[in-house]
């Protein structure tokens, strides 16, 4: 009796141990996944060509491939976001190493009727390319040329020009209002910094 009674005792041990340690496998193991998909921005990986780097877009990635990117929103759903390079290329340098980076616009359509408008750049590094946060211009804008400020006392500013509708205006509208967005990289955040045109301080960082 108690022999068998021991071994019973030893039987339900052996489950107990074994569901612990399963369930602290698993545990480790979903963590790690966690980890693995986590957004964060102050990491980069650097490509030989600014239209495959990666670039981060209202928190999360978006990795290009020749300009583009397709994302499926569910499994079942045959929605998806699509993000892609537009244009609007400025050569030039934005971190004052003396080697040319580019400034240029990508686009997102997410499902709906909107055309979402992206600021983005790339620093040239010794080891490749390096893609920033992502500045959102305008829904269905109309680009115009990236120019550098010529303001004397701004280092490495960008200037995004586009045209806007005015807010009262229907988004059916063509639009026609001159707008301009200064910018400036910074490269230990990676994240663009609003510069006011006139404004001979320091910028701020885009919240």
């Amino acid at each position: 009796m108690h022999q068998r009674r021991f071994f019973i005792i030893q039987i339900i041990s052996f489950v107990v141990v074994c569901a612990v340690v399963t369930f602290t496998i698993y545990i480790f193991h979903s963590h790690e996944i966690e980890e693995g998909n986590s957004i964060t921005s102050d990491e980069h990986v650097t490509v030989a060509d600014h239209k495959d780097a990666t670039y981060i877009l209202n928190g999360e990635k978006v990795q290009f491939d020749d300009g583009y990117n397709e994302k499926v929103i569910t499994p079942d759903s045959a929605t998806k976001i699509i993000t892609r390079y537009f244009g609007s290329e400025l050569f030039t340098d934005l971190d004052g190493d003396g080697d040319d980076d580019v400034a240029f616009i990508i686009i997102q359509e997410t499902g709906g009727s909107g055309i979402f408008y992206y600021a983005v750049a790339a620093l040239n590094t010794e080891s490749g390319y390096v893609g920033t946060d992502a500045y959102l211009l305008g829904d269905r804008i109309a680009p115009q040329p990236t120019t550098i400020s010529s303001n004397q006392v701004h280092k490495n500013v960008v200037v995004f020009n586009y045209a806007d509708r005015a807010p009262y205006e229907p988004m059916s509208t063509q639009p026609s209002i001159g707008k301009s967005v200064y910018l400036k990289v910074d490269k230990e955040t990676m994240r663009w910094a609003i510069v006011e045109p006139d404004f001979e301080g320091e910028s701020a960082l885009q919240h």
